[in-house]
């Protein structure tokens, strides 16, 4: 498989778990695929198609790191390509911790679905912006207080 392919391949086989947590949330097949921490694997599978034959200078850029030996590393085929398995992977990951922790806390999914969006984006800000929505709904939470005091005596 070319770099090209496996870069193309990249992020639609991380679609269909982010449909499921943006359009379905709710549904029984989507907590029982997003109860597995496995779900990011389809963008590692091609994060090490093309990591692995670059392995002795992806070792060097990232064991030593120096910007322009990074910004050489990812202006080639497989450096872009790599580092976009990468982002894709560990932002469904994080998604998907997202995901799970507001189905647990309660969030409703229709302002889960905006930070989801923002978060296959723009990982960073989705994240940012989840924790702090979290942090909001526990200093807001009626009776959130009483609980914490009752359940640290």
């Amino acid at each position: 498989m070319t770099t090209q392919t496996l870069f193309d391949l990249t992020f639609p086989v991380a679609v269909p778990f982010w449909a499921l947590m943006i359009l379905a949330p709710g549904w029984t097949w989507t907590r029982r695929v997003l109860a597995s921490p496995w779900v990011a694997t389809l963008p590692l599978a091609v994060y090490l198609l093309v990591a692995l034959p670059e392995f002795g200078t992806l070792w060097e850029v990232v064991s030593a790191p120096d910007l322009e030996t990074l910004r050489t590393f990812l202006g080639t085929p497989a450096g872009a390509a790599a580092i976009w398995a990468h982002l894709i992977s560990f932002d469904l990951f994080v998604g998907r911790w997202m995901y799970l922790d507001a189905r647990r806390t309660g969030t409703h999914p229709l302002l889960m679905a905006p930070i989801l969006v923002l978060t296959i984006l723009l990982s960073p800000l989705g994240l940012l912006t989840y924790l702090l929505l979290r942090t909001i709904r526990r200093t807001v939470t009626p009776g959130d207080e009483e609980r914490r005091i009752e359940h640290a005596a």
